[in-house]
């Protein structure tokens, strides 16, 4: 399959109003041919919004949508071309998988034997063959979600929008469906932009993340630049590091600085420049907070549970504030602990920087 050749899609300075609220603004994006982009953010931060203004199920309150240099928000849906795939699939119940899959070329009025072949294709791509002439009930989640993906891929679109597709499947389908849809795209050559909460299906598949936050854009990198360097602490909540904890600079050493916390010390990476008063926020993940003799933060534990190749507890410093940490041990409820934090994985932020 051949998608119709573009070189970018452009969001410039989009916003969407629904009465006085204003879900989306004045975002602005540069999405190139071929590429993965995850929208990334909790529920009501605009990804989805912004999702339906690109499929034109939401007119622009401010803004434009340009496709190189053509301007496609004055557009219907079905004169954008684009694919679509729904969080609830969306397949007509009465008709046969084939049928659901071409719904989309009939309406075009593709000639038959074209139909025919485009159908085989993308059945054979979602790897659905010998499904064809059952209906959607019969066939497991994951094989109407391969459905849904087929139904939007086979009209060759320039763009296929994908929101939360994977949030109704079980744990072990989201994994393989995670597999499969990045390995159609990289099949495709297609571009692709996919809404989502879950920061770990994000970095998975995505060649960029952006992570919106109050329908505005706060970072947009790589998973890598996303996973290791959030620039406020907003992201850094949204990336995985659950633990933040007031504290004071009150040192530096090697490219490092110490913060004193109640409890303790940490050491991290200072992101920006450094608050005059001192006052910052530490920022860490579950996993890089580990339980330990030679720890320096002082807290007892509040709860403790097995993961399977490792503990996770919960402990609270003399403040009250808790800390997720790691442990390769089971520790007592009410137990002394002294934790220690991954210091090149740990974040130092100004406490205005949430």
């Amino acid at each position: 399959m051949t998608t119709p050749v573009f070189q970018e899609l452009r969001l410039e300075a989009i916003r969407r109003e629904f009465g006085g609220f204003n879900a989306l603004k004045g975002v602005s994006l540069t999405i190139r041919r071929g590429e993965f982009i995850a929208l990334l953010g909790p529920s009501g931060c605009g990804k989805t919004t912004a999702l339906n203004c690109i499929a034109g199920l939401l007119a622009l309150s401010g803004g434009r949508i340009m496709l190189d240099d053509r301007r496609i928000d004055t557009l219907r849906p079905e004169q954008r071309g684009f694919g679509m795939v729904f969080q609830n699939y969306a397949l007509f119940p009465h008709m046969t998988i084939a049928k659901n899959i071409g719904f989309g070329l009939r309406m075009r009025g593709t000639p038959a034997d074209e139909m025919a072949r485009r159908i085989a294709a993308a059945v054979q791509l979602v790897r659905l063959q010998g499904q064809e002439a059952k209906l959607p009930g019969q066939l497991s989640g994951g094989q109407q979600q391969r459905v849904a993906i087929a139904r939007a891929i086979v009209i060759e679109p320039p763009l296929v929008l994908m929101d939360e597709p994977l949030s109704n499947l079980d744990a072990k389908l989201r994994l393989e469906m995670r597999q499969e849809i990045r390995r159609i795209h990289s099949s495709l050559g297609s571009t692709t932009i996919y809404v989502t909460h879950d920061q770990e299906e994000a970095l998975s598949l995505a060649d960029r993340i952006v992570v919106l936050r109050e329908g505005e854009i706060r970072q947009v990198g790589t998973p890598e630049e996303l996973y290791a360097r959030p620039t406020d602490l907003g992201v850094a909540d949204f990336m995985g590091y659950r633990n933040r904890v007031a504290g004071r600079l009150v040192g530096e050493a090697g490219g490092f600085v110490r913060v004193a916390i109640d409890g303790g010390e940490l050491e991290g990476l200072l992101q920006g420049p450094a608050p005059k008063d001192g006052r910052v926020v530490v920022a860490l993940r579950p996993e890089d907070l580990r339980a330990g003799a030679a720890g320096s933060v002082d807290a007892k534990v509040t709860a403790i549970e097995y993961r399977g190749h490792e503990f996770v507890g919960l402990a609270a410093v003399a403040s009250g504030a808790e800390l997720h940490f790691s442990a390769d041990e089971r520790l007592a409820a009410g137990a002394p602990v002294r934790l220690s934090g991954a210091r090149e994985r740990t974040l130092v932020f100004a406490e205005t920087a949430a």
